[in-house]
């Protein structure tokens, strides 16, 4: 075994030494750390130290330094020396080789995520091909993940592989909830089906192969295409006899708002779409046909069918895949868009919700996505709605502005917003304001967080490590993009290469 698994082994298979000597990175989060950086935010160095760290890799160390050495403002550096490590640095709860297994958190809640881990890990699918043992790591993530998907293809969240020897996690929201088909509690730490969870699945294992052209991982397991099949279908047969595949009641004296309609949720008329119960924020959809996720949905089948194919595996699947991806794809140029604008959600009989939220997939972010060029007309006239008064979810003062969501309230939008606000521009000063509205609001902790109150920049979520990794992801896209607004030199970089 090389020395940085057998390193990533004995610090992750004695965890609970590790606990007791390091402290916790949700208290050490909300606290200044280390040195300022020197610009004139005097950012603190927040990461823990070495032998806290819950996974060491040379390549992510080595793009930490060189974009330090490149980076023009020590602020950006510091957040990016904070944020692009930070998944590494703090959720990698467990990890065996042998096994093939690992476990990622998200931050201050100790449960692996579908959606999360995918996100978690995007920015360093350059590094794959060339830092074996984070390749490695990828690999049982995605492993583990598909065991979960297997038993519980409507969940998206789950406690630790029994393997782990990790107590599992009590989680109150999911008290009184009835879960129609049954969950196992062991295993499943929220069953709120969510499309997005199964979309970022497909993502993780993509990416992971594009990077590595590794496919031992591909297995014959099509409980993603059934979810798909399930819930395209409306909710009403020809005789008015109901089609219900999957329930989710909240209510029963749960956290969480009861689901109308026993829990299936509102009626949904069959358009080509997929519908979903909760958005990628973990609330309640209002109309089923999600626009985003059903993109992202279309991105990632086309691509899994390239895979596929590439590796000359499961055409059946393929074939299938393609199908699909095609069949989405036309019903939300068909279904979705009125004057050019794209609903976030709809439900077949007209009923549209403009409107978005900051998680990803969003409507901000279809262009990052890859669902559609930045420069659509659709996009753009979208955009501009999503970013104005038009969205009921877009707040705005002096102190900050940006696309919040329910998940918090109204008036905290969320940095991520921002970020994908980046990704959907090429305009430069339209860049450098979302950039800055983020950096000049960490609360001075040089970490991105959850939401952001407009009134007076107090914060939710000091420890989200999907914040942190899409922030240091849009940092090294604008890097290669736009590298003359942030690098001394002016000239493009791409780690790995």
């Amino acid at each position: 075994m090389k020395f940085g698994l057998r390193l990533a082994s004995v610090l992750l298979g004695s965890a609970a030494v590790v606990q007791s000597q390091c402290p916790d990175y949700t208290t050490f989060s909300q606290a200044p750390q280390g040195n300022r950086s020197t610009g004139p935010l005097a950012l603190p160095y927040m990461r823990p130290a070495p032998a806290c760290r819950t996974f060491n890799s040379s390549a992510v160390e080595k793009v930490i330094n060189d974009m330090k050495a490149r980076l023009k403002d020590p602020d950006l550096a510091r957040l990016f020396k904070n944020t692009f490590p930070n998944t590494l640095d703090t959720t990698v709860k467990y990890f065996n080789e042998q096994q093939n297994l690992a476990f990622i958190i998200t931050g201050d809640i100790t449960a692996q995520w579908l959606r999360d881990t995918a996100n978690q890990f995007a920015h360093y699918h350059s590094l794959l091909s060339t830092d074996k043992e984070l390749a490695t790591l990828v690999k049982a993530v995605i492993n583990n993940e598909a065991r979960y998907v297997s038993q519980f293809p409507y969940c998206g969240a789950f406690q630790p592989p029994p393997e782990s020897g990790l107590p599992t996690s009590h989680n109150d929201w999911a008290d009184g909830v009835t879960v129609n088909p049954p969950v196992n509690n062991q295993i499943v730490f929220e069953c709120k089906y969510e499309l997005d969870s199964l979309c970022g699945f497909l993502k993780l294992s993509r990416s992971y192969y594009e990077a590595t052209k590794d496919s031992s991982f591909i297995n014959d397991n099509c409980q993603i295409f059934r979810v798909i099949d399930e819930q395209s279908q409306a909710t009403f047969d020809e005789n008015f006899n109901l089609v219900s595949f999957y329930s989710w009641t909240g209510g029963n004296g749960a956290l969480s708002p009861a689901v109308p309609n026993a829990g299936i949720g509102e009626p949904k008329a069959y358009t080509g779409l997929v519908g979903t119960h909760h958005r990628p924020s973990d609330d309640l959809s209002t109309f089923a046909f999600l626009t985003p996720a059903n993109a992202m949905l279309s991105v990632e089948l086309t691509h899994l069918a390239e895979v596929l194919d590439s590796t000359q595996q499961l055409r059946n699947v393929s074939q299938l895949a393609r199908q699909y991806s095609l069949r989405i794809q036309n019903a939300i140029w068909n279904s979705t868009i009125v004057n050019n604008i794209f609903a976030y959600e709809t439900n077949g009989f007209g009923g549209r919700y403009v409107m978005d939220d900051a998680n990803v997939p969003s409507l901000l972010s279809l262009p990052y996505l890859g669902f559609l060029d930045k420069h659509h007309p659709a996009y753009v006239a979208t955009r501009k709605l999503l970013l104005s008064r038009g969205n009921p979810y877009f707040a705005a003062t002096k102190k900050f502005n940006g696309v919040g969501g329910p998940h918090v309230d109204a008036w905290h939008p969320w940095p991520m917003s921002h970020i994908s606000a980046i990704f959907g521009t090429d305009d430069d000063q339209d860049i450098l304001t979302s950039l800055y509205l983020i950096a000049n609001n960490t609360n001075g902790l040089g970490l991105i967080h959850e939401s952001v109150s407009i009134y007076d920049t107090s914060y939710t979520r000091p420890w989200f490590a999907w914040a942190n990794s899409y922030f240091a992801e849009m940092l090294l896209d604008l890097a290669s993009r736009k590298p003359h607004l942030i690098f001394k030199d002016g000239k493009p970089y791409v780690p790995g290469q």
